[in-house]
Parts: structure tokens; sequence; C-alpha cells
């Protein structure tokens, strides 16, 4: 397997910007740029992981944005398009898709018919080779074909009911995208370590479950790594139990006759929280917290040792300044500069929220992004520190 030359350490980026975690999501573009979407009416370009700790987020708020006032939006990388799928991030229209162009950096909108899929109820990964987005909504599994789209056009497209996937009443899907397989965890019956099968190809659940190794048999959450040579497909995914009590990075591949699917068992979250949803690079696992924190984890692939001694860290809140621009979030009419530095700590809710969008920028050039209306303990404490050096 490739290597990476991260140091692993976990890292929160206290991007202290959203008046709802529920309202926001992250996702990659192809050069692994993390973008923090829904972020308070804005919507930001955070770099690659080396600028994660103390870089620049750059404001990428750009008009025909989703308006973000759903709960639970759903953000997807569409890699061979470098575009970004986003779900279920408009009140008004539920089952439209969200396209964003991460190359031409613009938003369209594309419209779609749901023939009985539920667009405020589902589970769903995207495939990495057919752009065909599976998701179990009421026990049923459906399929939507996005083609070649990296912008919307004329023609809805549809989602189609695939089968009745027969993985028990009331199964709350865990779903996991690795070699264009969909991995379902958390079965009822199925024992600890294993999965359940469904064959995109050949739209064919496999009778036997699959082992794996050792992982609970509980819900949680679960995103797959990309290749990092930029087109591969997926080969390891991670799974986060909803209790934090460890991360497991399950690897799909058989290598030989002597080395069978393996799971690997990190370190959870600091705070377990079973609201999180969770997005992976090619060498980080990221999470967006329900309080708004955004917390990433290195990954090394391939190095068992070095990942099962990652650690978790914070990243301090630092002074800021009074603000410095607004951006109508509904429009995505931007006044502020095209880069903000992103240093920030604290957690989101940190500060009151209201319908304002405020962006405020320390004088050492650390961002807090979204401290609308009112000041925390933690807050004021800071104002009061950044103030002994002004």
């Amino acid at each position: 397997m490739p290597r990476f030359s991260a140091v692993l350490t976990l890292v929160t980026l206290s991007l202290a910007t959203v008046a709802s975690a529920g309202n926001s999501c992250i996702a990659f573009d192809i050069n692994w740029n993390m973008f923090a979407l829904g972020f308070n009416g804005k919507d930001y370009n955070a770099g690659t992981q080396s600028n994660w700790a103390s870089g620049t987020a750059t404001d990428i708020t750009a008009p025909g944005r989703p308006p973000f006032d759903n709960p639970n939006p759903t953000c997807y990388l569409s890699q061979f398009f470098n575009a970004i799928y986003v779900l279920g991030a408009d009140s008004s229209n539920p089952s439209s898709i969200y396209i964003y162009d991460a190359t031409a950096k613009s938003w369209s909108t594309q419209s779609v018919t749901t023939n009985g899929f539920n667009p405020t109820s589902y589970n769903a990964i995207l495939d990495h080779d057919t752009n065909v987005f599976y998701a179990i909504s009421q026990g049923e599994m459906y399929a939507l074909d996005m083609g070649n789209l990296k912008a919307a056009n004329s023609t809805p497209v549809g989602w189609v009911d695939v089968q009745n996937p027969q993985l028990g009443a009331g199964y709350q899907p865990v779903m996991a995208l690795a070699q264009n397989h969909i991995h379902f965890l958390d079965v009822p019956g199925v024992a600890a370590g294993s999965a359940k099968i469904f064959v995109i190809h050949f739209s064919y659940m496999q009778p036997e479950p699959q082992s794996y190794g050792q992982f609970p048999a509980t819900h949680g959450q679960a995103t797959s790594f990309f290749m990092p040579d930029g087109q591969g497909v997926q080969q390891e995914f991670a799974f986060i139990p909803d209790d934090g009590s460890a991360t497991y990075v399950i690897n799909v591949e058989t290598n030989d006759l002597s080395q069978t699917n393996t799971t690997q068992t990190l370190k959870g979250p600091a705070v377990p929280d079973p609201q999180a949803t969770y997005f992976a690079s090619t060498d980080s696992l990221v999470q967006l917290g329900s309080s708004g924190t955004v917390s990433f984890l290195p990954y090394k692939a391939g190095a068992v040792s070095v990942n099962s001694a990652a650690t978790w860290s914070t990243v301090a809140i630092l002074p800021v300044a009074s603000p410095s621009s607004t951006t109508s979030g509904s429009t995505g009419n931007s006044s502020s500069s095209p880069s903000v530095p992103n240093n920030a700590g604290g957690a989101k809710g940190a500060a009151a929220t209201g319908s304002s969008d405020n962006t405020t920028v320390n004088t050492n050039g650390a961002l807090m992004l979204g401290a609308s209306a009112g000041w925390s303990i933690g807050g004021l404490v800071a104002f009061a520190v950044a103030a002994l050096f002004l």
C-alpha cells in the first residue's frame, strides 16, 4: 500500500461557524482540499491537511449554493468529475441535488424525480466507478445515476427502486463503500466483525456475510478512504460506533493466500458523538461534530503500528477582532476578502447563534467564523486575553 508522511495526531479545527451542526457538511475535492459547506451561511475551502492547524481558509461562497436550511445534509465527492454532490440541503426542495463544480467553482441545481424514494429519510453511498447513488429508504434499496454530471442539466434524474435488500425489519443502515461493493454493518443476525455485501456491478446481495476481523455489531457511522493514485477504487473504510469507543479501519483486500481481509483498531473520538458525521480523503478521517467542531485524524495506509498509536489533540481558541465582513447566506453574495486565516478554536455553538452571518478575524490573523450574536464565557475570556496585547 502507498505510504504517507502525515504525523498521526488528531487535531480539532474548531470552525466555530455554524448556526446548527446538523445543517452543515464536510467534503473534499480531487486535490484533497477540505470543504466546509453550510457554515453559518458560508462555504469554505480549508486547503489540504498541512494547512488545517495554522493555514488559511478561503471563503468560496458563491451564487446558487444550497440554503443549508434542512437537517442532516449529506455531501459526496464524484472523483472523476471533481464535483461535490449535496443532498438534503434545501427544505423547500428536499429531493434536489446541488452540484458544486470544484474546478469552475460554481453551483447548479439538479432536479430529481423520487419514484417512491423518501428524500427526508435515507442512508446513501456514491459508487466510485459508476457515479451512481445507492440508498436505503424506508427499507428499500434505490439507485440514482448521476452520469457524467459536474453541472446540472435540464433533464431530471430519477431514483429507481432496485430491490428489497432483506436486511431485517427496523434496520438502521450503516453503509460503507469499498471495491464497488456496499458493506452493511450491524445487520441483525450477522456476527460482530462481519458485513453483508451488495455487489454493485451485478446488483447482487451476497447470501453469506463476509468476516473482516474485530469490530462490534453496533450502530455507527462509516466513510471510505480514497486511493492516492487519484482514480483507484476505495479499498478501506472507517467505522466509528455511536459510543465513540474506537475507530475501526476495515481493509477489504486479500493480498495473498496468507493475508485476508483485516481490521485496524484506532482510538475513538475524544468526545463520543452519535450525531457526528464523517468524510475521508486519502490520508485523513474528518469528523464534523454535533457541537460544530471539525476534527481530523491523519491516516497512513498500511502503517498499522503508527495508526494504532494515533492520539487526539485540539487547537486552542485564539483571540478574535471585530467582525470584518457580512455575507448573505441565502444568495451567496459575499463582501469578505477572498482568503481568511483558519486557525480558530472553540466549538460551534460556543457563541450564540442567529440569522446574521459574520466572519471575524483576530488581530493575529486567526479565524473565528460566525459568532453571530452574543459570547460564551470562553469567548469573553479569549477577548479579554487579546485586549492585554492590543
